[in-house]
C-alpha cells in the first residue's frame, strides 16, 4: 500500500477524536519511528510503500490512538531538548515547558561559571530528561538525580545510556529525606504540583495513562514538595547556590513567598512561552 494513501485513512479514522493538525503530527511521528522517514521524504517520494507487516504495525497504533493513549507511550519514545528519550507509563512524558527550565539553567551556568564546572541534582527525575539534557549540554558538570520510583529510575538510566552521558541516579523518597549528603551548586526540581481540584483541566489521555504519583498533590497542601525541597536546598546548597523549580501556574506568588521565607535572595518568577507563571529561580 502507498503510504500517502494510508494517510487519508489514518486521518479519517481519528477525525472525531483529534484535530487535523494533531493527527498529522501523529502520522509523521509514526512515519519516522517505523520507516525512518520524515515529511520531506514522503513529499519527495510519494510512491513510498509499506508492506503487510508494516501495515499491521500502523493499524495497531491506530487502535491505541483511538483509546486516546499518548503517542509517546505507544511508540515508547519521544524527543526532549533535541535528544531522544525512552518513555513508558512509569514516567511522565517530558513537556516543552520543562525544556524552557533546562534552557534557563544552561544559559545561566554558561554565563556565570567557567566551562560549566558545577554540581547539580535533580529531585524527582522521572525519565531523567532534566539531568540528562543538562549533562549533555554542560559536559563538565557533575550531575545527580533522585526519584522515589525504582521503575522510573530504570527508565532514566536507560536514557542516560542512550544519550551517552553519566548521571548518578539514586532511589530516594524526598519527603523522607533529611539531608542530601553533599553540597550542590544547583538544585532543580519539577515536582508533583497539580491539585486534585485542577483535574477537570487535565486531558483524559494524561489522567488515564500518565503516573499520578508524579502529577498530583492534595488540595490542602499543594506546596508540600516545594517546602521540603527548599528546606533541603537551604542546607545542601553552597553559598550563592541556585534553586530552580517548575511550578503550578496558579500558585506562582505563593511559591515565591515560600522560597523567600527560607531566606533565598533574587527570587524570580518566570513565565513560559504560553505566558503562564511556570518557573522560579532563586539564590541562597
Amino acid at each position: 500500500m502507498l503510504i500517502k494513501n494510508y494517510k487519508t485513512t489514518f486521518l479519517q479514522e481519528l477525525s472525531t477524536l483529534y484535530d487535523e493538525k494533531e493527527i498529522e503530527s501523529f502520522f509523521y511521528l509514526i512515519l519516522e519511528s517505523f520507516h525512518h522517514k520524515k515529511r520531506i521524504d514522503l513529499a519527495l517520494n510519494p510512491e513510498m510503500e509499506m508492506d503487510a507487516v508494516q501495515l499491521l504495525r500502523w493499524e495497531s497504533v491506530l487502535v491505541e490512538l483511538k483509546k486516546q493513549k499518548p503517542i509517546q507511550y505507544i511508540l515508547g519514545e519521544t524527543e526532549f531538548y533535541g535528544l531522544p528519550f525512552l518513555v513508558n507509563e512509569n514516567v511522565l512524558i517530558p513537556r516543552p515547558e520543562t525544556e524552557e527550565l533546562v534552557e534557563l539553567i544552561i544559559t545561566e551556568v554558561k554565563g556565570k561559571r567557567e566551562e560549566g564546572k558545577v554540581r547539580i541534582i535533580d529531585i524527582g527525575t522521572g525519565s531523567g530528561c532534566i539531568p540528562i539534557a543538562l549533562k549533555k549540554n554542560l559536559p563538565n558538570a557533575e550531575v545527580y538525580a533522585i526519584d522515589v520510583s525504582e521503575k522510573a529510575l530504570a527508565t532514566a538510566q536507560k536514557n542516560a545510556e542512550l544519550n551517552n552521558v553519566e548521571v548518578y541516579f539514586r532511589l530516594k523518597d524526598i519527603l523522607e529525606t533529611q539531608d542530601l549528603e553533599q553540597q550542590f551548586d544547583i538544585i532543580v526540581s519539577n515536582p508533583p504540583y497539580v491539585r486534585n481540584l485542577e483535574k477537570a483541566e487535565i486531558n483524559s489521555n494524561v489522567l488515564e495513562y500518565e503516573p499520578h504519583l508524579a502529577l498530583f498533590v492534595e488540595d490542602n497542601d499543594a506546596l508540600l514538595f516545594y517546602r521540603k525541597i527548599t528546606k533541603l536546598a537551604k542546607k545542601n546548597l553552597y553559598e550563592n547556590g541556585q534553586l530552580y523549580f517548575e511550578i503550578n501556574q496558579y500558585l506562582g506568588k505563593e511559591t515565591v513567598a515560600l522560597v523567600e521565607s527560607f531566606g533565598f535572595k533574587k527570587v524570580k518568577l518566570i513565565k513560559d512561552f504560553y505566558g503562564n507563571d511556570r518557573m522560579i529561580s532563586a539564590t541562597l
